[in-house]
Parts: structure tokens; sequence; C-alpha cells
């Protein structure tokens, strides 16, 4: 999350939104390994979000919205693909994966 939240000069809230999602995305995964579940390489976190569920595993609201984060893995990494992030998204999008990476941590 250090990444995602440093705003030096010139830096692209797309690419600080992309840390986040990675950051969401790494969290979820280790709680996948930690429970043994297996999991496919994607980015989809609503997927993996669903194998936790499957298994029983309670996924409060907060943490659920972590699907919303999935376009930030490719769509807004390329020029011309998305609409530009402006700061109220960015700062859902930190938040989001500030819920995402405590969660994890208390399961770990």
């Amino acid at each position: 999350m250090a990444i995602a939240k440093n705003r030096v000069t010139g830096v692209y809230l797309e690419d600080l939104c992309f840390e986040a999602q990675q950051a969401a995305e790494k969290a979820i995964k280790a709680v996948l390994m930690k429970q043994n579940i297996d999991f496919p390489y994607v980015h989809d976190l609503g997927r993996l979000l669903t194998l936790l569920e499957d298994s029983g595993t309670e996924v409060p609201p907060a943490v659920a919205r972590a699907d919303e984060l999935t376009p930030y893995a490719v769509d807004t990494r390329y020029p011309g693909t998305a609409e530009p992030v402006d700061e109220e998204q960015y700062r859902e999008i930190i938040e989001t994966a500030e819920s995402v990476v405590r969660w994890a941590q208390d399961r770990l």
C-alpha cells in the first residue's frame, strides 16, 4: 500500500490505482494460500473472493468491494483504454484496498 499512497510529483493516479489493486490481490492470494485453496493466476478479485466464500470464509462487504479494483490491474495501465482516474476515485480505491489488506492481515 505504501507505493499506492506515494503521491510524488508527476505520478499518474492510474499507476497508483494499479498498485492498490496489486496490494489487494496479493493480500487475497495470501489468505487463499494460508487456507490451502488452489487459485487460478488471474487478476479478477471477485473470482478470488468467491473461492474464499465457497470455502466458508466470510467476506465482509468492505472487502467484497475489492471486485471494483479488478479493472485497475490492466485497463488503466494503457493510455486511451479507460477514462482518467479522478481524486474521488483514487481515494475510494485506496480505502477499498486498505480494507482488503487489513482484513487479510487479520487472517494470516
